[in-house]
């Protein structure tokens, strides 16, 4: 694994990027890979097959938290899945850009703590919530299906939860998961499933993925699966979908005395659905950031998919989606290398 260590925006990353490596006891990028090398992982290459047309900073993003989470592992003593997930996001909030989005959100740390959220055993069943069915929710998805239930006791289930049953069943097609067909009876409010399709019979058939019709059928949709984590797309409808669904799940949620942990991936510059103040900069990105702020616990900033536009917003050429899969994938690696 001798790469060199190139990354875009790298001049104005390294200072708090060495400050974190240098407060674990860790002296260079260099080092830290070595570190992964020598445990037996390898986080570059685990991001790039998360999504293939991530950026060379993700990349080492990934280098750098798990090297922090391996080290941390050790010094504690704490070599567990969710320990690990929290370090990364020590060392993917490095990558933050100071004085940007990202760095004001603190959405490295977010990231860390909603992998550790997906890896604990209080999550059952997470969400991708989008306008449709997605190519970068379905990029999460794989790699939390393929990874997570490595180090939990009870599996987790992964659901991709978003508008047109047309979509939802190509992208169960193309990926291999199990397309949910339902029904919503506008009446009495109920939601019957007409039929289920596995598309494969490895682990990714475990992912559902379901198509409503609308807000209701959402909502009952996720309800029908429980979810208690959810992590909403930012562009396509996010007025007409995945916002409403959310907001209006999470009041249900709340009425019934049940948690609900909800996550925005985040408006931002071309995503923004008529922005309106564009002289607020960063405080202000239109309907798309305005919807997520009314249900979302946490925040994070840029596309739901494309990595040049999370990269604007100061942080990884990676998109929010597949980040999620990729942070749990590396913290089950740094899990299973400790505790080898």
């Amino acid at each position: 694994m001798i790469r060199e260590v190139k990354f875009e925006s790298q001049d104005r990353r390294m200072k708090q990027i060495l400050a974190a490596l240098n407060e674990h006891g860790i002296s260079s990028i260099e080092e830290a890979n070595q570190i992964c090398e020598k445990y037996g992982i390898d986080p570059y290459k685990a991001c790039e097959e998360t999504q293939p047309i991530c950026f060379e900073n993700a990349k080492w993003a990934y280098v750098v938290g798990c090297a922090i989470a391996l080290v941390e592992g050790e010094k504690t003593g704490d070599k567990s899945a969710v320990k690990a997930a929290e370090n990364i996001g020590i060392g993917l909030q490095a990558f933050c850009i100071p004085g940007s989005v990202a760095d004001d959100r603190k959405v490295g740390l977010g990231h860390g703590n909603l992998a550790a959220r997906l890896l604990s055993e209080e999550t059952q069943c997470f969400a991708f919530l989008a306008g449709h069915e997605s190519f970068a929710a379905a990029e999460g998805a794989i790699k939390i299906a393929a990874k997570a239930d490595k180090v939990r006791q009870v599996p987790l289930r992964v659901i991709l939860n978003g508008l047109g049953k047309d979509a939802a069943q190509i992208i169960s097609r193309i990926n291999g998961f199990t397309y949910v067909q339902t029904e919503f009876d506008y009446y009495s409010g109920e939601l019957k499933e007409v039929q289920r399709i596995a598309y494969s019979d490895g682990p990714r058939a475990k992912v559902n993925c379901y198509g409503a019709d609308d807000v209701r059928e959402g909502v009952a949709v996720m309800w029908k699966e429980g979810v208690d984590v959810s992590i909403t797309g930012n562009s396509t409808n996010p007025t007409r979908f995945q916002h409403p669904v959310a907001g209006t799940y999470k009041k249900e949620r709340v009425l019934a005395g049940k948690p609900y942990f909800s996550v925005a991936s985040g408006g931002g510059t071309g995503r923004t659905l008529h922005p309106d103040n564009m002289a607020a900069g960063p405080a202000s990105y239109g309907m798309t950031d305005t919807m997520g702020r009314m249900h979302s616990d946490a925040q994070f900033a840029g596309s739901s998919s494309v990595p040049a536009h999370v990269e604007m917003m100061g942080f990884l050429g990676i998109g929010n989606n597949p980040m999620v899969g990729c942070s749990v994938a590396c913290a089950v690696d740094v899990a299973q290398a400790l505790n080898k």
